[in-house]
Protein backbone atom coordinates (compact mmCIF):
# COMPACT_ATOMS: atom_id res chain seq x y z
CA UNK A 1 0.00 0.00 0.00
CA UNK A 2 1.52 3.52 -0.68
CA UNK A 3 0.27 6.96 0.30
CA UNK A 4 1.39 10.31 -0.93
CA UNK A 5 -0.40 13.51 0.37
CA UNK A 6 -1.12 15.66 -2.81
CA UNK A 7 -2.79 18.41 -0.55
CA UNK A 8 -1.60 20.31 2.57
CA UNK A 9 -3.44 23.63 2.69
CA UNK A 10 -5.67 25.17 5.24
CA UNK A 11 -8.02 22.70 6.28
CA UNK A 12 -7.96 20.58 3.83
CA UNK A 13 -5.94 17.07 3.29
CA UNK A 14 -5.83 14.96 0.48
CA UNK A 15 -3.75 11.74 -0.47
CA UNK A 16 -3.15 9.48 -2.78
CA UNK A 17 -3.92 5.80 -2.20
CA UNK A 18 -2.48 3.23 -4.30
CA UNK A 19 -2.89 -0.27 -3.47
CA UNK A 20 -1.46 -3.01 -5.80
CA UNK A 21 -2.68 -5.31 -7.68
CA UNK A 22 -0.04 -8.06 -5.95
CA UNK A 23 -1.13 -7.19 -2.47
CA UNK A 24 -4.94 -7.38 -3.48
CA UNK A 25 -3.95 -10.54 -5.22
CA UNK A 26 -2.29 -11.87 -2.13
CA UNK A 27 -5.36 -11.11 0.06
CA UNK A 28 -7.63 -12.75 -2.10
CA UNK A 29 -5.73 -15.87 -2.03
CA UNK A 30 -5.63 -15.71 1.94
CA UNK A 31 -9.66 -15.63 2.15
CA UNK A 32 -9.82 -18.10 -0.26
CA UNK A 33 -7.49 -20.25 1.82
CA UNK A 34 -9.62 -19.39 5.16
CA UNK A 35 -12.52 -20.13 2.94
CA UNK A 36 -11.72 -23.61 1.33
CA UNK A 37 -12.22 -25.88 4.49
CA UNK A 38 -16.15 -24.75 5.12
CA UNK A 39 -16.83 -24.10 0.98
CA UNK A 40 -19.48 -26.56 0.18
CA UNK A 41 -20.25 -26.55 -4.30
CA UNK A 42 -22.28 -29.46 -5.33
CA UNK A 43 -19.89 -32.28 -6.86
CA UNK A 44 -17.17 -31.65 -4.46
CA UNK A 45 -16.65 -32.92 -1.09
CA UNK A 46 -16.91 -30.35 1.77
CA UNK A 47 -13.12 -29.25 2.39
CA UNK A 48 -12.05 -30.87 -1.16
CA UNK A 49 -13.26 -28.04 -3.42
CA UNK A 50 -10.12 -27.00 -5.76
CA UNK A 51 -9.33 -22.75 -5.30
CA UNK A 52 -10.07 -21.97 -8.87
CA UNK A 53 -13.76 -23.68 -8.49
CA UNK A 54 -14.00 -21.18 -5.04
CA UNK A 55 -12.29 -18.01 -7.09
CA UNK A 56 -15.01 -18.73 -9.87
CA UNK A 57 -17.93 -18.66 -7.67
CA UNK A 58 -17.04 -16.56 -5.17
CA UNK A 59 -14.51 -13.97 -6.49
CA UNK A 60 -16.21 -10.84 -7.16
CA UNK A 61 -17.87 -11.26 -3.12
CA UNK A 62 -14.10 -11.87 -2.60
CA UNK A 63 -12.93 -8.67 -4.39
CA UNK A 64 -15.60 -6.53 -2.93
CA UNK A 65 -14.49 -7.40 0.42
CA UNK A 66 -10.63 -7.23 0.00
CA UNK A 67 -11.00 -3.82 -1.66
CA UNK A 68 -12.78 -2.71 1.45
CA UNK A 69 -10.66 -3.70 3.78
CA UNK A 70 -7.62 -2.40 1.78
CA UNK A 71 -8.93 1.25 1.80
CA UNK A 72 -10.35 0.83 5.55
CA UNK A 73 -6.85 -0.19 6.42
CA UNK A 74 -5.58 2.62 4.74
CA UNK A 75 -8.06 5.02 5.84
CA UNK A 76 -6.89 4.61 9.31
CA UNK A 77 -3.07 4.39 8.15
CA UNK A 78 -3.41 8.17 7.07
CA UNK A 79 -5.28 8.93 10.15
CA UNK A 80 -2.56 7.45 12.82
CA UNK A 81 0.40 8.49 10.25
CA UNK A 82 -0.43 11.95 9.58
CA UNK A 83 -1.88 13.19 12.85
CA UNK A 84 -6.04 13.61 11.41
CA UNK A 85 -8.02 15.16 13.39
CA UNK A 86 -11.25 14.89 10.84
CA UNK A 87 -13.92 17.52 11.56
CA UNK A 88 -15.82 16.01 8.38
CA UNK A 89 -16.57 12.47 6.83
CA UNK A 90 -13.17 11.66 4.48
CA UNK A 91 -14.34 11.17 0.94
CA UNK A 92 -12.63 8.79 -1.36
CA UNK A 93 -12.68 9.16 -5.13
CA UNK A 94 -12.07 6.06 -6.75
CA UNK A 95 -9.94 6.47 -9.63
CA UNK A 96 -9.24 2.82 -10.33
CA UNK A 97 -11.09 0.32 -9.76
CA UNK A 98 -10.44 -3.18 -11.93
CA UNK A 99 -9.28 -6.28 -11.48
CA UNK A 100 -5.70 -7.31 -11.73
CA UNK A 101 -4.63 -3.68 -11.62
CA UNK A 102 -3.31 -1.34 -8.96
CA UNK A 103 -6.18 0.53 -7.03
CA UNK A 104 -5.88 4.06 -7.09
CA UNK A 105 -8.05 6.33 -4.74
CA UNK A 106 -8.20 9.85 -3.66
CA UNK A 107 -8.90 10.48 -0.43
CA UNK A 108 -9.71 13.79 0.97
CA UNK A 109 -10.75 15.20 4.61
CA UNK A 110 -11.18 18.70 6.54
CA UNK A 111 -9.20 18.71 9.93
CA UNK A 112 -10.02 20.08 12.76
CA UNK A 113 -9.22 23.70 13.04
CA UNK A 114 -6.25 24.28 15.71
CA UNK A 115 -7.44 27.05 18.14
CA UNK A 116 -7.07 27.74 22.19
CA UNK A 117 -9.69 27.74 24.41
CA UNK A 118 -9.86 30.84 26.41
CA UNK A 119 -9.49 30.92 30.12
CA UNK A 120 -13.22 30.10 31.18
CA UNK A 121 -12.56 31.22 34.66
CA UNK A 122 -12.49 34.99 33.56
CA UNK A 123 -15.42 34.63 32.28
CA UNK A 124 -18.03 36.81 33.60
CA UNK A 125 -21.55 36.05 33.34
CA UNK A 126 -24.62 37.77 34.72
CA UNK A 127 -27.44 35.96 36.65
CA UNK A 128 -30.87 37.97 36.08
CA UNK A 129 -32.62 37.47 39.35
CA UNK A 130 -36.48 38.15 40.26
CA UNK A 131 -37.19 38.98 43.70
CA UNK A 132 -40.60 36.94 44.36
CA UNK A 133 -43.15 39.69 46.30
CA UNK A 134 -45.54 38.63 48.37
CA UNK A 135 -48.28 39.82 46.19
CA UNK A 136 -47.17 37.32 43.72
CA UNK A 137 -47.23 34.78 46.37
CA UNK A 138 -51.01 35.70 47.00
CA UNK A 139 -51.94 35.84 43.48
CA UNK A 140 -50.76 32.32 42.69
CA UNK A 141 -52.40 31.17 45.78
CA UNK A 142 -55.76 32.97 44.91
CA UNK A 143 -55.48 31.11 40.84
CA UNK A 144 -55.14 27.49 42.70
CA UNK A 145 -57.95 28.53 44.97
CA UNK A 146 -60.38 29.14 41.62
CA UNK A 147 -58.72 26.01 39.87
CA UNK A 148 -60.08 24.21 42.97
CA UNK A 149 -63.68 25.55 43.58
CA UNK A 150 -65.79 23.17 45.18
CA UNK A 151 -69.77 23.31 44.62
CA UNK A 152 -72.71 22.29 46.19
CA UNK A 153 -76.69 21.16 45.28
CA UNK A 154 -78.94 24.13 44.97
CA UNK A 155 -82.11 23.67 47.09
CA UNK A 156 -83.73 27.02 45.52
CA UNK A 157 -86.26 26.36 42.35
CA UNK A 158 -84.88 28.21 39.92
CA UNK A 159 -83.12 28.37 36.31
CA UNK A 160 -80.35 27.59 35.19
CA UNK A 161 -77.37 30.15 34.17
CA UNK A 162 -73.72 31.40 33.25
CA UNK A 163 -71.21 29.50 35.53
CA UNK A 164 -73.33 27.34 37.16
CA UNK A 165 -72.27 23.48 37.69
CA UNK A 166 -74.58 21.62 36.32
CA UNK A 167 -74.98 17.37 35.84
CA UNK A 168 -76.69 16.05 32.77
CA UNK A 169 -76.86 12.77 31.06
CA UNK A 170 -77.03 13.20 27.34
CA UNK A 171 -77.07 11.05 24.37
CA UNK A 172 -75.85 12.11 21.17
CA UNK A 173 -76.99 10.78 17.65
CA UNK A 174 -76.28 11.28 13.71
CA UNK A 175 -79.29 10.49 11.43
CA UNK A 176 -80.44 8.90 14.61
CA UNK A 177 -78.07 6.85 15.35
CA UNK A 178 -75.72 6.92 18.43
CA UNK A 179 -72.14 7.91 18.04
CA UNK A 180 -69.62 6.64 19.77
CA UNK A 181 -67.95 8.59 22.59
CA UNK A 182 -71.42 11.37 22.53
CA UNK A 183 -73.26 9.82 25.24
CA UNK A 184 -72.98 9.52 28.91
CA UNK A 185 -74.57 9.78 32.36
CA UNK A 186 -73.59 11.70 35.50
CA UNK A 187 -71.05 14.55 33.59
CA UNK A 188 -70.92 17.53 35.70
CA UNK A 189 -70.03 20.41 32.95
CA UNK A 190 -69.47 23.79 33.82
CA UNK A 191 -71.85 26.42 31.42
CA UNK A 192 -69.45 28.93 29.97
CA UNK A 193 -66.37 26.40 30.63
CA UNK A 194 -66.24 26.10 26.37
CA UNK A 195 -65.07 22.39 27.22
CA UNK A 196 -68.09 21.29 24.60
CA UNK A 197 -68.44 21.82 20.94
CA UNK A 198 -70.13 25.57 20.30
CA UNK A 199 -73.64 26.43 20.94
CA UNK A 200 -73.95 23.18 23.62
CA UNK A 201 -73.41 25.12 26.79
CA UNK A 202 -75.33 27.96 25.69
CA UNK A 203 -78.51 25.73 25.15
CA UNK A 204 -78.23 24.65 28.69
CA UNK A 205 -79.16 28.55 30.13
CA UNK A 206 -82.48 28.51 31.46
CA UNK A 207 -83.04 25.27 31.97
CA UNK A 208 -85.33 23.65 35.18
CA UNK A 209 -84.41 21.03 37.01
CA UNK A 210 -85.14 17.47 35.98
CA UNK A 211 -85.59 19.28 32.47
CA UNK A 212 -85.54 16.96 29.71
CA UNK A 213 -84.90 18.22 25.92
CA UNK A 214 -83.09 17.92 22.38
CA UNK A 215 -80.90 20.27 20.93
CA UNK A 216 -79.66 20.46 17.04
CA UNK A 217 -75.84 21.24 16.92
CA UNK A 218 -73.67 20.92 13.83
CA UNK A 219 -69.46 19.58 14.71
CA UNK A 220 -67.28 22.42 13.35
CA UNK A 221 -65.95 22.09 10.27
CA UNK A 222 -61.97 21.47 11.88
CA UNK A 223 -63.54 19.13 14.65
CA UNK A 224 -60.65 16.97 15.35
CA UNK A 225 -62.83 13.67 14.91
CA UNK A 226 -63.02 14.08 11.15
CA UNK A 227 -65.30 11.67 11.08
CA UNK A 228 -67.66 13.82 12.79
CA UNK A 229 -66.26 17.06 11.36
CA UNK A 230 -69.16 19.58 10.30
CA UNK A 231 -72.17 16.73 10.84
CA UNK A 232 -75.50 17.40 12.10
CA UNK A 233 -76.14 16.47 15.82
CA UNK A 234 -79.37 15.83 18.22
CA UNK A 235 -78.45 15.95 21.32
CA UNK A 236 -80.80 14.84 24.63
CA UNK A 237 -80.19 15.98 27.95
CA UNK A 238 -81.60 15.89 31.08
CA UNK A 239 -80.86 18.35 33.85
CA UNK A 240 -80.01 15.97 36.91
CA UNK A 241 -78.60 19.13 39.37
CA UNK A 242 -77.59 22.37 39.57
CA UNK A 243 -74.84 23.42 41.58
CA UNK A 244 -73.27 26.85 42.78
CA UNK A 245 -69.43 27.70 43.17
CA UNK A 246 -68.57 27.61 47.12
CA UNK A 247 -66.38 30.44 47.72
CA UNK A 248 -63.13 28.67 48.86
CA UNK A 249 -61.61 30.29 52.13
CA UNK A 250 -57.97 30.58 51.93
CA UNK A 251 -56.44 29.15 55.23
CA UNK A 252 -54.98 25.88 56.41
CA UNK A 253 -57.63 23.39 55.87
CA UNK A 254 -57.44 24.24 52.09
CA UNK A 255 -53.57 23.95 51.97
CA UNK A 256 -54.27 20.70 53.98
CA UNK A 257 -56.79 19.63 50.90
CA UNK A 258 -53.89 19.81 48.58
CA UNK A 259 -52.12 17.48 51.19
CA UNK A 260 -49.60 20.83 52.50
CA UNK A 261 -49.52 20.71 56.16
CA UNK A 262 -50.89 24.81 56.72
CA UNK A 263 -51.27 27.90 54.57
CA UNK A 264 -47.38 28.73 55.41
CA UNK A 265 -46.27 25.55 53.82
CA UNK A 266 -48.31 26.26 50.85
CA UNK A 267 -47.26 30.11 50.29
CA UNK A 268 -43.82 28.33 50.41
CA UNK A 269 -44.39 25.78 47.95
CA UNK A 270 -45.90 28.24 45.84
CA UNK A 271 -43.16 30.52 46.37
CA UNK A 272 -40.78 27.73 45.56
CA UNK A 273 -42.46 26.99 42.38
CA UNK A 274 -42.40 30.42 40.85
CA UNK A 275 -38.38 31.17 42.47
CA UNK A 276 -38.21 27.73 40.15
CA UNK A 277 -40.03 28.74 36.81
CA UNK A 278 -37.88 31.95 36.87
CA UNK A 279 -34.68 30.01 37.30
CA UNK A 280 -35.12 28.27 33.88
CA UNK A 281 -35.43 31.80 32.23
CA UNK A 282 -32.62 33.02 34.40
CA UNK A 283 -30.48 30.28 33.44
CA UNK A 284 -31.71 30.77 29.55
CA UNK A 285 -30.19 34.44 29.46
CA UNK A 286 -27.09 33.30 30.99
CA UNK A 287 -26.49 30.47 28.38
CA UNK A 288 -27.14 33.30 25.76
CA UNK A 289 -24.59 35.47 27.28
CA UNK A 290 -21.81 32.65 27.22
CA UNK A 291 -22.66 31.77 23.49
CA UNK A 292 -22.35 35.42 22.81
CA UNK A 293 -19.21 35.11 24.63
CA UNK A 294 -17.65 32.32 23.20
CA UNK A 295 -18.54 33.45 19.55
CA UNK A 296 -16.94 36.79 20.52
CA UNK A 297 -13.47 35.36 21.81
CA UNK A 298 -12.38 33.45 19.03
CA UNK A 299 -12.11 33.99 14.91
CA UNK A 300 -9.84 30.76 13.50
CA UNK A 301 -10.75 28.98 9.88
CA UNK A 302 -13.62 26.76 9.21
CA UNK A 303 -14.50 23.46 7.69
CA UNK A 304 -16.08 24.45 4.15
CA UNK A 305 -18.31 21.41 4.31
CA UNK A 306 -19.48 21.90 8.10
CA UNK A 307 -20.23 25.99 6.80
CA UNK A 308 -22.07 24.09 3.85
CA UNK A 309 -24.46 22.13 5.19
CA UNK A 310 -25.28 24.72 7.74
CA UNK A 311 -26.02 26.74 5.44
CA UNK A 312 -28.25 24.98 3.72
CA UNK A 313 -29.99 24.36 6.91
CA UNK A 314 -30.10 28.08 7.47
CA UNK A 315 -31.60 29.05 4.13
CA UNK A 316 -34.33 26.71 4.37
CA UNK A 317 -35.50 28.57 7.61
CA UNK A 318 -35.22 32.26 6.37
CA UNK A 319 -36.18 31.61 2.75
CA UNK A 320 -39.08 32.83 0.79
CA UNK A 321 -41.79 29.87 1.34
CA UNK A 322 -43.73 28.77 -1.91
CA UNK A 323 -47.24 28.44 -1.82
CA UNK A 324 -47.14 25.10 -3.35
CA UNK A 325 -44.45 22.87 -2.15
CA UNK A 326 -43.78 21.18 -5.09
CA UNK A 327 -42.55 24.38 -6.58
CA UNK A 328 -39.96 23.92 -3.92
CA UNK A 329 -38.69 20.49 -5.93
CA UNK A 330 -35.31 20.55 -7.68
CA UNK A 331 -34.65 24.05 -5.93
CA UNK A 332 -31.33 25.57 -4.27
CA UNK A 333 -32.38 26.26 -0.81
CA UNK A 334 -31.15 29.74 -1.45
CA UNK A 335 -33.07 30.29 -4.82
CA UNK A 336 -35.31 33.33 -4.31
CA UNK A 337 -33.30 34.90 -1.99
CA UNK A 338 -31.31 38.42 -2.05
CA UNK A 339 -27.61 38.64 -2.28
CA UNK A 340 -28.00 40.10 1.33
CA UNK A 341 -30.25 37.23 2.51
CA UNK A 342 -27.53 34.69 1.24
CA UNK A 343 -24.77 36.64 3.03
CA UNK A 344 -26.82 36.90 6.02
CA UNK A 345 -27.44 32.98 5.53
CA UNK A 346 -23.50 32.82 5.60
CA UNK A 347 -22.98 34.98 8.47
CA UNK A 348 -24.89 32.93 10.92
CA UNK A 349 -23.91 29.70 9.32
CA UNK A 350 -20.42 30.45 10.01
CA UNK A 351 -21.02 31.50 13.61
CA UNK A 352 -22.87 28.49 14.46
CA UNK A 353 -20.28 26.01 12.76
CA UNK A 354 -17.58 28.10 15.10
CA UNK A 355 -19.76 27.89 18.34
CA UNK A 356 -20.37 24.12 18.11
CA UNK A 357 -16.81 23.54 17.35
CA UNK A 358 -15.79 25.58 20.51
CA UNK A 359 -18.35 23.75 22.28
CA UNK A 360 -16.63 20.12 21.30
CA UNK A 361 -12.95 21.10 21.99
CA UNK A 362 -14.01 22.31 25.70
CA UNK A 363 -16.39 18.77 26.01
CA UNK A 364 -13.19 16.86 24.59
CA UNK A 365 -10.61 18.80 26.58
CA UNK A 366 -12.99 18.35 29.82
CA UNK A 367 -14.29 15.15 29.53
CA UNK A 368 -17.62 15.69 28.89
CA UNK A 369 -19.73 12.83 27.60
CA UNK A 370 -23.58 12.28 27.15
CA UNK A 371 -24.02 9.35 28.77
CA UNK A 372 -26.96 6.66 28.13
CA UNK A 373 -29.16 7.92 31.02
CA UNK A 374 -28.73 11.70 29.69
CA UNK A 375 -30.63 10.27 26.56
CA UNK A 376 -33.03 8.42 28.28
CA UNK A 377 -34.03 11.77 30.50
CA UNK A 378 -34.18 13.79 27.26
CA UNK A 379 -36.68 11.55 26.18
CA UNK A 380 -38.49 11.62 28.93
CA UNK A 381 -38.71 15.22 28.93
CA UNK A 382 -39.80 14.85 25.12
CA UNK A 383 -42.54 12.15 26.01
CA UNK A 384 -44.25 14.77 28.30
CA UNK A 385 -44.38 17.23 25.51
CA UNK A 386 -47.44 14.73 23.95
CA UNK A 387 -49.60 13.74 26.42
CA UNK A 388 -51.72 11.02 25.71
CA UNK A 389 -49.40 10.10 22.99
CA UNK A 390 -46.36 8.79 24.73
CA UNK A 391 -46.57 4.96 23.54
CA UNK A 392 -46.85 6.54 20.04
CA UNK A 393 -43.54 8.63 20.74
CA UNK A 394 -42.06 5.99 22.55
CA UNK A 395 -42.03 3.56 19.26
CA UNK A 396 -40.90 6.41 17.05
CA UNK A 397 -38.03 6.71 18.73
CA UNK A 398 -37.13 2.72 19.20
CA UNK A 399 -37.93 2.07 15.61
CA UNK A 400 -35.33 5.96 14.32
CA UNK A 401 -32.14 5.64 16.35
CA UNK A 402 -31.13 8.39 14.76
CA UNK A 403 -34.28 10.43 16.24
CA UNK A 404 -32.72 9.44 19.62
CA UNK A 405 -29.35 10.59 18.43
CA UNK A 406 -30.70 13.75 17.48
CA UNK A 407 -31.68 14.14 21.32
CA UNK A 408 -28.20 14.21 22.53
CA UNK A 409 -26.94 17.43 20.65
CA UNK A 410 -29.10 19.62 22.92
CA UNK A 411 -27.98 17.69 26.00
CA UNK A 412 -24.21 18.08 25.34
CA UNK A 413 -24.31 21.60 24.68
CA UNK A 414 -26.44 21.80 27.98
CA UNK A 415 -23.88 20.38 30.11
CA UNK A 416 -21.39 22.09 28.58
CA UNK A 417 -23.09 25.65 29.41
CA UNK A 418 -23.52 23.96 32.73
CA UNK A 419 -19.30 23.32 33.27
CA UNK A 420 -19.03 27.00 31.88
CA UNK A 421 -21.09 28.27 35.01
CA UNK A 422 -19.69 26.31 37.55
CA UNK A 423 -16.13 27.96 36.25
CA UNK A 424 -17.33 31.50 35.32
CA UNK A 425 -17.58 34.36 37.79
CA UNK A 426 -21.32 34.52 38.48
CA UNK A 427 -22.60 37.98 39.11
CA UNK A 428 -26.10 38.35 40.51
CA UNK A 429 -28.64 41.01 39.33
CA UNK A 430 -31.84 42.32 40.44
CA UNK A 431 -34.28 42.52 37.23
CA UNK A 432 -38.18 42.67 37.15
CA UNK A 433 -39.93 40.56 35.13
CA UNK A 434 -40.24 42.23 31.93
CA UNK A 435 -36.64 42.54 31.63
CA UNK A 436 -36.30 38.86 32.65
CA UNK A 437 -38.44 37.62 29.35
CA UNK A 438 -37.58 40.12 27.39
CA UNK A 439 -36.33 38.80 23.80
CA UNK A 440 -37.12 35.34 25.42
CA UNK A 441 -36.10 33.27 21.78
CA UNK A 442 -32.57 33.13 20.17
CA UNK A 443 -33.61 33.65 16.53
CA UNK A 444 -32.19 33.88 13.31
CA UNK A 445 -32.47 37.81 13.48
CA UNK A 446 -31.20 37.43 16.83
CA UNK A 447 -28.27 35.41 16.01
CA UNK A 448 -27.45 38.06 12.98
CA UNK A 449 -27.23 41.21 15.12
CA UNK A 450 -25.11 39.63 17.70
CA UNK A 451 -23.05 38.69 14.91
CA UNK A 452 -22.53 41.90 12.61
CA UNK A 453 -21.77 43.37 15.70
CA UNK A 454 -18.75 41.69 16.11
CA UNK A 455 -17.29 43.27 12.96
CA UNK A 456 -16.92 46.21 15.52
CA UNK A 457 -14.94 44.60 17.35
CA UNK A 458 -11.05 44.00 16.80
CA UNK A 459 -10.83 39.92 15.81
CA UNK A 460 -8.94 37.86 17.62
CA UNK A 461 -7.09 34.97 16.33
CA UNK A 462 -6.44 32.48 19.18
CA UNK A 463 -4.46 29.26 17.46
CA UNK A 464 -2.22 26.95 19.60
Amino acid sequence: MEIKEKKNIGLKREFEIIITSNSIDEQIQNKISELAPKASVPGFRPGKVPHSIIKSKFGKQIFGEVVNESLNNASKKIVDDFKINAATQPKMDIKSLDEGKDIKVNYSVEVMPDFKIPDLTKFKITRPIVKVEKKQVDESIERIAKQNTKTEKINKDRKTKSNDTVVIDFEGKINNQIFEGGSTKGHHLKIGSNSFIPGFEDKLIGKNLGQNFDIDLNFPDDYQAKDLAGKKVVFNITINEIREDVNTEINDDFAKSLGLENLEALEKSVKDQIVNQHSIQSRSKMKREILDLLADSLDFELPNTLVEDEYQSVCIAIRPKPENVNDQKNKANDEGMSKTEKDDALTISKRRVRLGLILAEIGRLNNIKVEEKDTQNAMMQELQRYPGREKEILDYFKKNPEAQNQLSGPVFEDKIIDFIIELAEIREKVVNLEDLYKEDDIDIKDELKKEKSKKSKPKISNKK
